[in-house]
């Protein structure tokens, strides 16, 4: 009989097969993000964006999108020295907040200049939060969580609450706050609302990347931070990440940001034209 042939060694034939490693997907809200262009911060003081949203707000502002600010307060009270005039203390806190506005890509600072620590919650401010996003039409808006419970500052309470009311149903539907039409502001609806400081997050935002930067911003607000350095300050991030095992399995993220999103439904172009006489109904929230 002749020889059989031997089949040729193939890395098929003896099973190890080789496979090209799957390229690792975006997170979802990343792709939807690839779609927007603009998004509006609404805190209640100076430093407030910075500590809760400082990486998202960097990481926003270098996907090229065009961020604006809006301080609903002066944080006048924001000082335990006894011999600090609450005026002075105002210029000295928005000065600070444009210069962090700076580091993170920000393009504008709005300050409204309340009272700090008597942020009321009236239709007055609501129209002013309504007709901030109707003029600026942004696509993502990032507040406080207004509706967690336990202790939280009554400025972020109050202005976390006003801004979900602002975006649904007022700043979309014409017939509230009409004025505005006469001011050449239309009705809009903003695609996503982020809540921070949430105790029911489900986005979580990965600002590795953008930790340095935001660090950079946080010591913009000189009068807030105790005197503390840039070397302190990344260490105690740093080490904090590092003990919280269970955020970085909760997260996926060893340093992160996590939001509440809540997601508004849009309409398709021909009928945004036509939402001045409209009032389009809203989407249940969901998550990323």
């Amino acid at each position: 009989m002749p020889p059989r042939a031997s089949a040729s060694k193939t890395p098929a034939s003896d099973g190890a097969e080789r496979r090209r490693p799957a390229k690792k997907r975006a997170p979802a809200y990343e792709e939807k993000w690839a779609e927007y262009s603009r998004a509006l911060i609404i805190t209640a003081h100076p430093d407030d964006a910075e500590f809760i949203a400082g990486g998202t707000i960097a990481k926003m502002c270098d996907l090229g999108w065009d961020v604006r600010i809006c301080v609903a307060t002066s944080g006048d009270k924001g000082t335990r020295d006894v011999n600090m005039r609450p005026q002075e203390l105002a210029a000295i806190r928005e000065a600070e907040q444009r210069a962090a506005a700076a580091v993170l890509g920000i393009k504008e600072c709005i300050f409204w200049g309340y009272p700090d620590g008597f942020l009321m919650e009236t239709p007055e401010l609501r129209g002013q939060v309504v007709e901030l996003i109707r003029r600026l039409k942004p696509d993502v808006v990032v507040t406080w969580d207004g509706y967690r419970p336990g202790f939280n500052h009554h400025d972020h309470r109050t202005i976390g609450r006003v801004v979900r009311d602002a975006l649904y149903p007022a700043a979309h539907d014409p017939h509230y706050f009409p004025e505005h039409r006469y001011k050449g502001v239309a009705a809009h609806r903003t695609a996503e609302l982020l809540l921070a400081a949430t105790n029911e997050p489900d986005l979580h935002v990965d600002i590795g990347p953008w930790l340095e930067r935001k660090v950079d911003a946080v010591l913009c607000h000189a009068s807030q931070i105790d005197g503390r350095s840039r070397e302190e300050m990344l260490q105690g991030w740093r080490a904090a990440a590092k003990r919280d095992r269970e955020r970085r399995k909760r997260t996926g993220y060893e340093f992160s940001e996590s939001f509440r999103r809540i997601m508004f439904r849009r309409p398709a172009p021909a009928e945004a034209t036509a939402a001045a006489g409209t009032t389009p109904q809203a989407s249940q929230p969901v998550s990323a």
